[in-house]
């Protein structure tokens, strides 16, 4: 299986590997294929217009680098290889846009929980992925 999963640090994404940890149907050595995948928002036009590019693209790796630091720590405990990808943009259209777009059989994917009186139960970001992504998906709350 190819999955995805998407991380952004909080304790859901803990929550999220708690529960591939617990399960292991979902680690099993080798049969899987693991893409960890973390989206920064873009710095706002103007300000990035004054910031030298290299510097722009060091806060966007040194970003994902802090969210992916502890992910790398579990999954090497967990005898687990994983490709990990950082990305800019609005969340919700990267994840799901690379989900589909690379033929992952899963996505997984934390939820928050927060926002609008439409999104008690999930979060904004992942109503949106679910909205646009043909993808299963696979929410651990």
């Amino acid at each position: 299986m190819k999955i995805l999963i998407a991380v952004d640090g909080s304790s859901y994404t803990k929550r999220m590997l708690a529960y591939l940890a617990a399960h292991d149907e979902w680690l099993g050595g080798g049969r899987h294929q693991y893409t960890v995948l973390n989206t920064v928002s873009p710095v706002p036009a103007r300000a990035a217009a004054v910031i030298d590019r290299d510097t722009l693209k060091s806060y966007y790796a040194e970003t994902s680098e802090a969210v992916f630091k502890p992910i790398r720590s579990f999954f090497k405990k967990q005898g687990i290889e994983a490709e990990f990808v950082g990305k800019v943009g609005h969340a919700p259209e990267i994840i799901a846009k690379m989900a589909d777009g690379q033929d992952f059989d899963l996505l997984m994917m934390g939820s928050h929980g927060h926002g609008t009186l439409g999104n008690l139960v999930m979060g904004s970001v992942t109503t949106k992925v679910l909205a646009s992504c043909k993808t299963p998906v696979l929410l651990v709350r």
